[in-house]
């Protein structure tokens, strides 16, 4: 491995070495519908929510058993909370129809349930179930394109394909959220902490605001 890559990747995992999913849940489900609600929004607000809505709503079939008005006011506080209403219900009914209501553990069944996505699947696959994989959200992007992890023009796919590639398959699943937590408190989108990094060096943003 380029040894560039494995200093920022030593680096990350010194940082946070407790680096842990944030999205609050007591089970495969909750985590589901956490992971679900979380799109273009940050989990902080999430957990906010699902602090009242966990308690109202604890099976798929209690999701069904209110009007879609109700689910939307529930979600209201949300982006985006009327696409996400409509595919809670149609993943939650899928769940019952197809899976005797337990979220299933593969990823190409998780991915079939409306509103999941592969990063979903990803997230439900490595903290529900403990399988390896490398969910690539926005703060994993960002970070892997900065450290040369990855190309600008790399899709999310292509990112995760290539993490995969570079990291042993017993680390997938810790050094993605050691990758997230340095994305979210650290090399942030709009302000990154690079006068506090250990790894401007080998990183092609910050060469990149040298030139400018």
């Amino acid at each position: 491995m380029n040894l560039c890559l494995m200093s920022s990747i030593k680096v990350i995992e010194q940082m946070f070495p407790n680096a842990k999913c944030e999205l609050i849940h007591e089970n495969e489900f909750e985590l589901l519908i956490a992971v679900m609600l979380s799109a273009q929004t940050t989990d902080e607000s999430v957990n906010k929510l699902t602090d009242h809505l966990f308690s109202k709503y604890k099976k798929p079939v209690d999701y069904l058993n209110v009007p879609i008005t109700e689910l939307e006011g529930d979600l209201r506080k949300l982006g985006l909370y009327r696409r996400k209403a409509l595919n809670i219900r149609s993943t939650c009914q899928l769940l019952i129809d197809k899976y005797k209501g337990v979220v299933p553990n593969t990823r190409d069944e998780l991915i079939s349930l409306p509103g999941v996505g592969r990063k979903t699947a990803n997230v439900i696959l490595g903290v529900a179930f403990n399988e390896p994989a490398i969910p690539v959200d926005t703060h994993v992007e960002r970070v892997s394109k900065r450290l040369g992890f990855a190309e600008e023009n790399d899709s999310a796919y292509a990112v995760e394909k290539k993490l995969m590639n570079i990291l042993p398959k017993d680390k997938w699943n810790e050094f993605h959220h050691q990758i997230i937590f340095f994305g979210r408190y650290h090399c942030t989108a709009r302000s990154p902490h690079c006068e506090q990094c250990e790894l401007t060096k080998n990183c092609i943003y910050f060469k990149s605001r040298l030139l400018k």
